[in-house]
């Protein structure tokens, strides 16, 4: 069966995947704050949406612009306006809203019907619900609260199977210090869940303003790496990290 994927909305990294996201996978995109992970999303919705494809995305951190919107689309007010008709935002608050969307993201995938699925982010208040519950004490809430994410993740998954569409989930990270190697180490929230239902994984790094896209697992795509900048137009390829 031959894989089909969808433009990422900029020539550069479509260059750099080979074509795009697949459509039947989660592709998560992992990296510390202001690394670019919202705007590899909204590079990707723009892209969608001019073209008249739906895309509903689940925004937890309220990280959606419609300013940017506006700036990466660069066309005319109507043309921007009619591409905006085909963005669907679901902005839950807590983990529990959260799951409830979850509970009916089949019927919200129906409505669209949409093209395209994104999560920004998967991880942040699955993150202080997991806090909550670990200063509880009850390793039973501990648990519960990770059995909850694991559904979420099956659900995506099920949908980008049965739907044939991309489904991009952003990630945030944490970081530890090895005392064998005294060197820190940089590990996604929610680790082996993400890990195990991502089938392609992008890690981005900032330095000093200076951000890097890497592949860190991929089904056919060796791991590689490319540094970029985000300008008005979106994304582009820069020279050194």
């Amino acid at each position: 069966m031959k894989t089909t994927k969808v433009s990422a909305g900029s020539y550069d990294l479509n260059r750099f995947l080979h074509g795009g996201y697949e459509t039947d996978i989660i592709t998560t995109i992992y990296g510390p704050g202001g690394s670019g992970k919202s705007n590899l999303c909204m590079v990707l919705a723009v892209s969608q949406a001019k073209k008249d494809n739906k895309v509903l995305i689940i925004d937890t951190e309220g990280g959606f612009s419609v300013d940017r919107f506006k700036q990466i689309h660069g066309g005319r007010k109507e043309e921007i306006e009619q591409a905006l008709q085909n963005i669907l935002i679901l902005k839950p608050t807590s983990f529990r809203e959260q799951e409830k969307i979850f509970d009916n993201l089949a019927t919200h995938i129906k409505k669209g019907p949409v093209s395209t699925l994104i999560v920004d982010s998967i991880a942040m208040l699955y993150r202080l619900e997991l806090g909550t519950a670990i200063n509880s004490g009850h390793e039973e809430k501990i648990a519960l609260v990770n059995r909850k994410l694991a559904l979420q993740l099956r659900a995506l998954n099920e949908i980008a199977r049965k739907k044939n569409i991309p489904v991009i989930v952003t990630n945030q990270v944490y970081s530890q210090f090895s005392s064998e190697e005294a060197e820190k180490k940089i590990f996604m929230v929610g680790g082996d869940l993400l890990k195990y239902w991502s089938k392609c994984l992008l890690e981005l790094q900032v330095r000093g303003g200076r951000r890097k896209i890497i592949i860190r697992k991929h089904r056919s795509l060796p791991q590689k790496e490319m540094s970029f900048e985000i300008v008005n137009s979106g994304i582009r390829k820069k020279g050194i990290f």
